[in-house]
């Protein structure tokens, strides 16, 4: 099954670069492209791509807007968006989290986290880069915007141990194979833990599972 991916970038050539990376793997072809928020959000709802690559900076309607047009809450049959940005401390980074995004790379990610970010919000997943993930999140669980500052809400029932054992591995980035690998589980097993999390805490991801964790879990709590 081809993956159909839409990329919103004001640059053109990273847009170009971008869709060479990704027409160049067997299984996802590049069905638009967007230099502007605007455009993105109609090519979205006009060709409805398996997965939305979006800049964070465009001009017109940036990538937080663009992203809560076609993901964000009470939106029907929201699409997977991945945020690709250059990072560096973009305040707009958390509110992109927020709006939707099911998670986001760095620019210089390279080609196969690339794919592996596409394939994972395609499966209903979701792939933050791991190596800015804790400096990421921890940064704006600090610093998030004024309507954003509310204490986080508490789980409707407790945790059981593994699911924070899930929990932590999520916070810092890992997939779920990842996961299933250092906790000896399942794939279907950690499946099953994050729907119950998500169920719990209310997150309607695993990138809002991650933010919740780090607003909540000293780091000191996680493996």
């Amino acid at each position: 099954m081809t993956i159909r991916v839409l990329i919103a970038d004001d640059q053109e050539l990273v847009r170009t670069g971008l869709s060479m990376i990704l027409g160049a793997q067997p299984d996802i072809e590049v069905v638009g492209q967007a230099s502007d928020g605007n455009e993105a959000v109609a090519l979205a709802q006009s060709l409805r791509p398996d997965v939305c690559l979006f800049d964070i900076r465009m001009p017109g309607l940036d990538g937080i807007e663009a992203t809560k047009a076609i993901a964000g809450p009470g939106v029907e049959n929201p699409m997977a968006v991945v945020i690709i940005t250059t990072f560096d401390l973009d305040e707009y980074v958390y509110a992109a989290l927020r709006a939707g995004a099911r998670g986001f790379l760095l620019k210089d990610a390279g080609s196969a986290l690339l794919g592996q970010a596409v394939r994972a919000a395609a499966d209903g997943d979701a792939l933050i880069a791991p190596n800015v993930t804790v400096r990421l999140l921890e940064a704006f669980a600090g610093a998030a915007p004024a309507e954003q500052s509310a204490p986080p809400a508490q789980p409707i029932e407790p945790l059981t141990h593994r699911e924070e054992e899930v929990l932590a591995k999520v916070a810092v980035g890992l997939s779920n194979g990842e996961i299933a690998s250092e906790l000896f589980i399942t794939l279907s097993t950690v499946k099953t833990h994050l729907a119950s999390l998500m169920s719990k805490i209310g997150a309607r991801n695993r990138v809002e599972l991650a933010i919740w964790a780090h607003q909540t879990r000293p780091i000191s709590d996680r493996p």
